[in-house]
């Protein structure tokens, strides 16, 4: 039996449909690979099997007593709860039984009963059994593997930045074991190096495995079998990533051949109907028109909406758009060296390092949002900058696109706010959809697309790639060189600095922490 049956799948917002009819089965074993375009419907098909969001139609089936972990990065975590402490309530459970076990010797001591000494040795075995006493150790490794050495044990959650918060979900989640693992976009905050620990992870996770990405790569390394979400299906392919690219595009092809045959029947059809219908060949033009009634349609390949952007820009004559000399930016203690560098004329720069090194707050620092601790910047007194952050927060998330967009450009017409959604690859359907049902990369193509409605001459984007599909990536890739300004990029993927940046900026060599844990 399946771990998880889905069969005849139907969900939809407003007027978009997601799936219609769809089917598939998790096996044990398998660690599928969920691909897709934007706003297809991947992260909703994980609230579903979770149970956060009720299709319209359809049966969910999950074998009995499966446990399921969900990477759920919106979890509520209480305050002044620590990074260490939030990582041993994975295992709360064995703590629990635990101060049980203890009860137990403690009234036997008072007492003397056989049977509190029976109770309190059947749990001490399941402890044994489920590895009780080698959790700090088994804590120690995932802490490692994901960096979160860098973070600090001590680190309150709350004062956490997201992409901070994502990773210690993500080990509590690992730390958890469980049978199935539901994962959102996992490597959006973590390096390379992190990545590969991963990688290593799953490749050893006896467990099946649903893993939504657009890290390609990722997906290559950790995955024997993908789910393709498109045209309101879910199409399963076995094998690689790359075989399974291979066989939707196969299958694609296929697909459009079908449909160019079936337009030239039905346009033939058409013109014979529209020919006879009054005259002497009325009845086989009735027959050929029922017969077009019942037809079943065959897809068009690709109905899914290119995004395309265009950064406006704000012509200066300044030679130096951005001078740092001494930087030094923290908290309660500086996180880096003094940062000096500057940006001349048109020049783009790419910061780079692993997550949580100190890039957003040196990225915060230099636009004036924390104070510096030390030194000096200074922008051309032209410069006109226009920042993407990478959280997607919202004070009104009830609101649609459209809301927030003319709440801050009164002037525009509703027109132009929908022409230029569109044109970031947002449909009329979600421009009209609250923020909290859209998807992580269709809210970034919302921040993409208000940075679009003034113009600037230095773009500032902090992860601007969280959340995007490839095709959204290589559309944002080509405006961030075409922009005749700078900019200052900030990724963790290294291919979306190729070809881009004039020079990179390695914030990794200027962290303290390795001579310092203070954060």
């Amino acid at each position: 039996m399946a771990l998880l049956e889905v069969s005849d799948l139907s969900m939809s917002f407003a007027d978009k449909k997601l799936y219609d009819g769809a089917s598939f089965q998790l096996n044990k074993g398998e660690h599928m690979g969920i691909v897709g375009q934007n706003g297809v419907g991947k992260s909703t098909l994980i609230k579903i099997l979770t149970e956060a969001e009720l299709p319209l139609e359809g049966s969910i089936k999950w074998q009995n007593r499966v446990r399921v972990g969900y990477l759920d990065q919106y979890a509520d975590i209480p305050e002044k709860m620590t990074l260490i402490d939030f990582l041993h309530t994975a295992f709360a459970d064995l703590y629990a039984q635990n101060d049980r076990m203890a009860e137990l010797y403690t009234k036997y001591a008072e007492t003397m009963e056989d049977k509190l000494l029976e109770r309190a040795g059947r749990i001490q075995e399941e402890l044994e059994a489920r590895n009780f006493y080698d959790i700090e150790t088994e804590i120690e490794r995932v802490i490692s593997g994901l960096g979160l050495d860098d973070i600090g044990r001590d680190h309150e959650v709350a004062k956490m930045s997201g992409g901070q918060r994502s990773k210690i979900i993500l080990a509590k989640l690992l730390l958890e074991n469980p049978d199935v693992i539901l994962l959102d976009e996992p490597t959006n905050y973590l390096d390379v190096a992190h990545i590969q620990w991963l990688e290593d992870y799953l490749n050893n996770y006896e467990g099946a495995a649903m893993i939504i990405s657009h890290d390609f790569e990722f997906l290559q390394e950790v995955t024997n079998c993908i789910a393709n979400i498109a045209f309101g299906k879910i199409t399963k392919y076995r094998g690689t990533f790359k075989n399974a690219m291979r066989q939707r595009a196969e299958k694609e092809e296929v697909q459009r051949r079908e449909y160019e045959k079936q337009q030239v029947k039905i346009e033939k059809t058409e013109k014979f109907i529209s020919k006879f219908k009054a005259g002497s060949r009325s009845t086989l033009a009735k027959s050929r028109e029922k017969m077009l009634n019942k037809m079943e349609r065959v897809d068009p390949p690709s109905t899914n909406i290119q995004a395309t952007f265009n950064f406006p820009y704000a012509d200066t004559g300044s030679q130096n758009a951005l001078v740092v000399d001494q930087l030094s930016v923290g908290y309660e203690h500086p996180l880096l060296k003094p940062v000096t560098f500057s940006v001349n004329t048109n020049q783009k720069v790419g910061f780079e390092g692993f997550n949580g090194v100190g890039k957003s707050t040196l990225i915060k620092t230099i636009l004036g949002q924390l104070k510096a601790k030390g030194g000096h910047v200074e922008f051309s007194p032209s410069a006109r900058v226009s920042y993407f952050s990478q959280d997607l927060v919202w004070e009104n998330d009830q609101m649609t696109p459209l809301q927030i967009i003319q709440a801050q450009y009164e002037k525009l017409p509703q027109k132009a706010i929908r022409t230029k959604l569109a044109k970031c690859g947002l449909d009329s359907a979600n421009a009209m959809k609250p923020m909290h049902q859209l998807s992580g990369g269709e809210q970034v193509k919302v921040k993409l697309a208000m940075m679009e409605f003034e113009p600037s001459n230095f773009l500032v984007l902090d992860e601007p790639t969280n959340h995007l599909d490839d095709e959204t990536k290589n559309a944002l890739k080509d405006a961030i060189k075409a922009f005749p300004g700078n900019a200052i990029v900030v990724s963790h993927e290294t291919s979306f600095y190729n070809g881009l940046a004039d020079k990179i900026l390695n914030v990794e060599k200027l962290s303290l922490r390795k001579q310092s844990k203070e954060v």
